[in-house]
């Protein structure tokens, strides 16, 4: 592929503390909605939703951050990206009946088809991909 051919979307939201995990979700959705994800895909926009409210979810508790979430559509993969100002990594852990919560990750691993975590001089960003049925049977 010619990269000077190469074009992406995106969209980005500062969420302080005190924002809920339904005001991400809201805007998320408004933004899918743009992609004609929601007739054609809507097992995938509730994957994305549902890892845009774990992933900014942890930024506020665990990380006691805002978080600045983005999302970036390049064609092939929906990137939905969320900053924290912790450099503490998540993991997925299964669940467990001995702790309340702590599954977030392990939903996000099980939701997203890849993610991962990249450590920043002030803090981190999880970046989850998503490819919809009909990028993901091209991808094959």
């Amino acid at each position: 592929m010619d990269e000077s051919s190469l074009r992406a979307v995106g969209w980005a939201r500062s969420l302080p503390m005190q924002t809920g995990p339904k005001t991400a979700r809201d805007w998320a959705r408004r933004h899918l909605d743009t992609l004609d994800w929601t007739a054609g895909a809507p097992e995938t926009v509730d994957a994305v939703l549902l890892t845009v409210s774990e992933l900014v979810t942890n930024a506020h508790v665990h990380a006691q951050s805002h978080a600045q979430l983005v999302m970036t559509w390049d064609g092939r993969c929906l990137h939905v990206a969320v900053h924290d100002a912790s450099s503490t990594l998540p993991r997925a852990r299964p669940p467990s009946e001995e702790r309340l919560g702590g599954r977030g990750m392990f939903l996000v691993d099980a939701l997203a088809d890849s993610w991962e975590t990249r450590p920043c001089p002030d803090g981190k960003t999880v970046i989850a991909c998503f490819r919809p049925p009909s990028v993901a049977a091209d991808a094959h």
